[in-house]
């Protein structure tokens, strides 16, 4: 964690790169649309969202692949906006010239999602609950509608109309982005070449969703939450703290998190004086969560949830059905450790795939971080993206 989840996703990407190239130098720009009608029927005025590429798009502009990023994460998914830059982005392992996803050959791109979590984060553009409702001249709060995976592959989807691109060669993402991944697979079966699906599912199920309501209620549980009502007021940053400490320990292996964590000493005098009193690795924890609060907003955390918790592939009657349309080649690459998004998640959809006389591909992540090991362990799978991305 360093300072915050964030900073140590970077920071351990950052030393397994261990970029003896050049730094690939990135621009942030934006990208805005009028009137969006979203999955559940009701218009945004004006969406707009950030995005970033890496490569040149050739002439035919069919060179594309577009990255979809984690819940906590957003458009940099490599490289630096300056070269004095102390980090670069979070997949700089695998994305780059000559990499796994070779810049010198494709044309990446990535965008920030609706609802990003941290809209308060300078390099972070997004409309959400925060955003200005210009009906109002107020921010939306919780009159914003309900927003799902859908509705963020949809906005990328007109993102890439706008630049004249209408296939992908591949759409790749890890965790929320997994399922941003397969929902372009189902949604636009005719504009999806490959998709790869990294720490992710094909649906949400009960034990999952339960899950993500956990960060929700941290945050609805904090008065100052006032039902979203907060934006001239004090900001629930206690709720938001709780809320970005689960998202943590929920991302992470006992291991790596043990392996981290400050140790305590056996019967400390604190946590014998009163229960009040903190311990050494809930400091370690919560501080780091602390740090990154901030920069979050509480209600787009709690849509990015919702989001999340109503995720099945294709938004259609079932899971199965939702599948069915897709024509993409496909790989899966869960975590084996992963305690969030859990191995069966993705067997499951892989099976449904089988069934349906599709031939998708299927390895696990090894390593001891569990969840994050799509993001700090992506190099242990360079080799097969790069197969499976090169192999008509």
């Amino acid at each position: 964690m360093m300072r915050s989840i964030a900073y140590l996703l970077l920071l351990v990407v950052s030393l397994s790169s261990a970029a003896s190239q050049a730094d690939l130098l990135v621009e942030k720009k934006s990208f805005s649309m009028q009137n969006y009608t979203t999955i559940g029927g009701q218009t945004i005025a004006e969406v707009t969202i950030g995005w970033e590429s890496y490569g040149a798009l050739n002439d035919a502009k069919d060179n594309v692949i577009l990255i979809t990023h984690f819940f906590s994460g957003n458009s940099h998914a490599a490289g630096k906006y300056n070269s004095t830059d102390p980090l670069p982005g979070y997949w700089d392992a695998i994305i780059g010239p000559g990499k796994a996803i070779d810049t010198n050959k494709y044309f990446v791109i990535s965008s920030d999602t609706l609802v990003n979590a941290f809209p308060h984060d300078p390099n972070v553009i997004t409309t959400g609950p925060a955003s200005i409702n210009p009906a109002t001249g107020k921010p939306y709060g919780l009159d914003f509608p309900v927003v799902t995976i859908a509705d963020f592959v949809q906005v990328q989807h007109a993102l890439l109309s706008s630049l004249g691109i209408d296939k992908l060669h591949a759409v790749i993402g890890p965790s929320m982005g997994s399922l941003q991944a397969i929902e372009w697979a189902a949604r636009y079966p005719d504009q999806v070449e490959r998709m790869i699906s990294v720490i992710g599912a094909g649906a949400m199920d009960a034990w999952s969703i339960m899950a993500l309501e956990h960060w929700a209620r941290a945050i609805k549980a904090d008065p100052n939450w006032n039902n979203g009502n907060y934006y001239q007021a004090q900001a629930p940053l206690a709720g938001v703290t709780n809320a970005l400490a689960m998202i943590t320990q929920n991302a992470m292996h006992p291991v790596s998190m043990n392996m981290r964590s400050p140790s305590q000493a056996v019967l400390p005098e604190a946590g014998l004086a009163s229960v009040t009193n903190s311990l050494p690795a809930l400091d370690y924890l919560f501080g780091s969560a602390a740090l990154r609060a901030p920069l979050a907003d509480a209600n787009h955390i709690l849509y990015l949830v919702r989001a999340n918790q109503l995720f099945v592939a294709g938004h259609n009657q079932d899971l199965a059905t939702g599948l069915s349309a897709i024509k993409a080649k496909t790989l899966f690459l869960p975590a084996s450790n992963d305690l969030l998004l859990q191995p069966y998640l993705a067997k499951q959809t892989v099976a449904l795939l089988e069934q349906q006389g599709k031939n998708p591909q299927y390895e696990e992540i090894q390593g001891i971080w569990g969840h994050l090991d799509g993001i700090f362990s992506i190099a242990s799978k360079a080799d097969t993206i790069a197969e499976f991305l090169n192999t008509p």
